[in-house]
């Protein structure tokens, strides 16, 4: 029976982790083996790492260190940053990942998910989606490459089409809550839910776990996700890597 997962996302950037707000200013928060070791101590559901620069720059995924954290953790891990091709997929998946995820290369080129689904199953092929309110039009619009390339396939349409091609999952990432904390975006949260049947993981926004209650509240069993709520502490963000669950999942 599925159940609600609660997913830190945690960003890599030239080695280290950052924590972003609006996908800019990022802020260095720690090691990424460490806090994997961290996260270990504290059962988190799942942990999700994304390399931001890789497909930005056009860098393959660094395998060397994403084996490192494989070994190192107890918990399943989803990976997504400079996946073109399905044999990439396979290596992640092979070095100890239960998840990749592709992002501009699957609006690039739709294909690739259909592909990595044959090579590696659609349980492990998941597509991220980073969204931008568009207030002109009342909707929103998909942006890649950290929200500086902007698409013009309809929202809805592309999490459909991903669904068809062989996605095992969506993570759908509010630009415009990044960082912010102050609650996910429920309305984009519900349009999607509407769309697909497939698991949906929703991050951008999370400050608290009551924040998390209520996307649950909205949209059923889905995977609550944040960056910002799981290494910052108090007014002034100090790093202190945390991992707390709604009282109704605890």
């Amino acid at each position: 029976m599925l159940r609600s997962r609660i997913v830190p996302c945690l960003l890599m950037q030239d080695g280290g982790l950052v924590k972003t707000r609006g996908f800019g200013a990022p802020k260095y928060v720690g090691d990424p083996l460490n806090a994997v070791k961290i996260f270990n101590e504290k059962q988190v559901d799942e942990l999700m790492f994304l390399d931001i620069d890789a497909s930005a720059k056009r860098r393959p995924p660094d395998f060397k260190r994403l084996r490192s954290l494989a070994i190192e953790s107890r918990m399943p891990l989803c990976y997504g940053g400079g996946v073109t091709h399905a044999d990439e997929a396979v290596k992640i998946i092979s070095s100890g990942f239960e998840k990749v995820s592709v992002s501009a290369a699957a609006l690039a080129r739709p294909a690739l998910v259909r592909e990595m689904a044959q090579a590696v199953g659609t349980q492990s092929v998941v597509v991220t989606i980073d969204v931008r309110r568009n207030r002109l039009l009342a909707g929103y619009t998909i942006h890649s490459l950290n929200g500086r390339e902007k698409h013009r396939t309809p929202l809805l349409e592309f999490c459909r089409q991903a669904e068809d091609l062989g996605a095992g999952e969506l993570v759908i990432n509010s630009i415009d809550r990044d960082g912010e904390m102050a609650g996910y975006d429920l309305d984009l949260a519900r349009q999607v839910r509407a769309a697909v049947s497939i698991p949906l993981t929703f991050v951008g926004g999370a400050g608290n776990v009551q924040h998390m209650q209520e996307l649950i509240d909205a949209v059923g069993v889905v995977g609550a996700a944040a960056g910002s709520m799981f290494v910052f502490k108090g007014p002034f963000r100090a790093v202190l890597i945390s991992y707390d669950r709604p009282a109704r999942l605890a």
